[in-house]
Formats: structure tokens, sequence, C-alpha cells
């Protein structure tokens, strides 16, 4: 069976990409309500993401710088949603 890789849609900012990779490995999700970024708190999927990074880091960007920018976005989002009670 032939397997092709999907290539990520372009994304114009670290953080960005960094959100976009959280979310492919299921670490993050979205308030269905509201949409902010809530933490699963999985650690497979934060490691996941983790290895994303280091082996698919965006270009011009370390796989260090990479693995930085998840962890930033990662310690700046709540298990909970803002908006919701």
């Amino acid at each position: 069976m032939l397997m092709t890789k999907q290539k990520r849609p372009a994304i114009r900012t670290l953080r960005g990409w960094a959100l976009a990779v959280l979310q492919e490995a299921g670490a993050i999700q979205e308030c269905e309500e509201h949409g902010w970024a809530q933490d699963r708190a999985d650690p497979h999927a934060r490691e996941c993401a983790f290895d994303i990074a280091r082996q698919d880091p965006p270009p011009r960007i370390s796989p260090k710088a990479a693995v930085a920018a998840v962890a930033t976005v990662l310690e700046g989002i709540g298990d909970t949603c803002p908006e919701c009670d």
C-alpha cells in the first residue's frame, strides 16, 4: 500500500506552528463553544508533539527552538476554558 505523508498547512508564526503541532498530536483541544485551546493533560500526546518538533521543525528553525516553542505554548494553555462556567 502506498503511503504519503500529508504536508502541514503553511503557518505564518512559530506560535501558530506550535499550536498546530500540539493539536495534531492530540495534546490540546478546542473548546467547542468558545474556541479556546485547552490542555488535555495527556503525557503521551505531549511527548508526540515534542517528537514532531524535534524531527520535523518548520523551515529555518532549529529542532531545539521548535521544541522550546511547543513548550512555551503548552505552558500558556490551561485545562479549562476561561469563558465556560
